[in-house]
């Protein structure tokens, strides 16, 4: 039996009347206001070449690994889902069979923020009336891939449509940036900025790390075979980066570990390094001296730093060797901040041309370490919840955990941290719900008048994030 498709235009908003009727009025004056997206994992390409999409499968499927990883999780294997593998071995080819797994089993999804997101992107952006299920797939195969085959599904185009101000994507110290520089050369006015995002040639345990660095010694034409060399290399990616378009590095280091050594112990640890030499123990102090000297560098050319522990990445070693990263099988992990950090805050922490902005996928920190932090280091921001936590309970968690030590002004809005490029829009939209949802419930509890709570709805939506990225 086909089911309708209806978005509530209350979703998410509490059930109390009066309470309710406040979240309505803030969501109001901030539901309309354009999308800053400051990181996230779109490809680049998609706005070079502005190419329509294959199929439905290739768009929506394929790249998020928030869809595929729900699937996994019930036994069908990516092979069945068309994930391709790294020696290029056979996987299932068929888009609209592909298409029927994802249809036949979207009841896994009830209750998660992806089927929310998905509602969304079926009902907004495709207009699409009745729910995905085994009767209606083919029905949105064919609707879908028939509206991507049109220009007003093009890349640039969704990108106008969806009253996006400014995207980044984020790439790696190897990458030349062709895709961005096509973008700039084409003369479309659409915002498309780069991101720094060295842990390929900063972490050891990163795979062909020894080959990586000789790869960067050669795209900056710099001897690496010094550790002096090896950080002038990383200047100069910096700055190209920055002609490119970027405001911000990235680091996705499995820990929040800082270190502070001397120039001769910095010396000799990266002759260990750069010889595949280090001891796990080494190399978890080397990518620890290097976020320090990253800190040193974001002085000098204005990035903001970005960091993002916590993250046991790859955590399937059966995926990560037939798949490769990124595959869904990332697990959140302890993580410390308070002493973590310590080396280079006391290097750099009060420096007021520092912007670090911190993440976790960790919630028992936001209020024992991030929030006090933040409240105290001027060069200390908080991102939002991360990846797990990019929900309406993690983003209520977040805001009830960190607001009363960091208050508002030291958070950063929020970013969507997505390859999935149709989701961008159903996410913002879910993170300013849950904010004016917290503000009418402070408005509620006469905590904060409501002309205030307009202010802040604003700040969260668009202007903090704009000004932490410098954007």
């Amino acid at each position: 039996m086909k089911k309708p498709l209806q978005l509530n235009p209350d979703r998410l908003f509490p059930a109390d009347e009066k309470q309710r009727a406040v979240a309505r009025r803030l969501y109001q004056q901030v539901k309309d206001l354009p999308i800053i997206s400051p990181h996230g994992h779109t490809d680049p390409a998609w706005f070079a070449t502005n190419e329509p999409w294959d199929n439905a499968t290739a768009l929506l499927i394929t790249p998020d690994h928030y869809v595929f990883r729900m699937l996994y999780s019930q036994g069908i294997s990516l092979e069945q889902l068309g994930i391709p593998t790294i020696d290029g071995s056979a996987v299932e080819t068929d888009q609209r069979k592909i298409w029927h797994l994802l249809a036949n089993n979207y009841h896994l999804f009830r209750g998660t923020p992806s089927r929310s997101w998905l509602d969304h992107v079926f009902s907004v952006v495709f207009g699409l009336e009745v729910t995905l299920c085994a009767e209606t797939a083919d029905y949105y195969y064919d609707s879908i891939n028939e509206k991507l085959a049109t220009e007003a599904f093009l890349p640039r185009a969704l990108f106008e449509r969806f009253n996006i101000e400014c995207i980044a994507t984020t790439e790696s110290a190897l990458d030349d940036l062709r895709h961005h520089q096509a973008i700039r050369d084409s003369g479309w006015q659409g915002k498309v900025v780069t991101a720094y995002r060295p842990d390929n040639v900063v972490d050891p345990d990163y795979e062909g790390f020894v080959d990586n660095l000789t790869a960067f010694g050669e795209i900056t034409g710099t001897d690496v075979s010094t550790w002096e060399g090896y950080l002038e290399a990383h200047r100069k990616r910096r700055q190209f980066f920055a002609s490119m378009g970027a405001t911000s590095t990235d680091h996705g280091h499995p820990t929040a570990t800082t270190s502070n050594l001397s120039v001769e112990d910095c010396q000799a640890l990266y002759q260990k390094v750069r010889t595949g030499q280090a001891s796990a123990t080494e190399a978890e102090t080397f990518r620890g001296q290097v976020l320090t000297e990253m800190a040193g560098m974001s002085i000098e050319d204005g990035l903001v730093m970005q960091i993002h522990p916590g993250s046991f990445r790859n955590h399937n070693d059966a995926v990560f060797h037939r798949f490769g990263r990124d595959k869904g099988a990332d697990i959140p992990s302890r993580t410390e901040y308070v002493s973590a950090l310590k080396p280079l805050l006391d290097k750099h922490g009060a420096n007021p041309k520092l912007n670090v902005i911190l993440f976790t996928l960790d919630e028992t920190v936001y209020s024992r370490e991030l929030a006090p932090l933040a409240g105290h280091y001027p060069s200390l921001k908080l991102g939002p919840p991360w990846w797990f936590h990019d929900s309406p309970e993690g983003m209520r968690r977040f805001r009830q955990q960190a607001t009363e030590s960091a208050g508002f002004y030291n958070t950063v809005g929020f970013n969507d941290d997505t390859r999935a490029f149709l989701s961008i829009p159903a996410r913002h939209d879910v993170a300013r719900r849950m904010d004016c949802v917290w503000l009418s419930e402070l408005v509620a509890d006469h905590r904060l008048d409501e002309d205030e709570a307009g202010e802040l709805a604003a700040d969260l939506a668009y202007n903090l994030v704009k000004a932490a990225y410098k954007l």
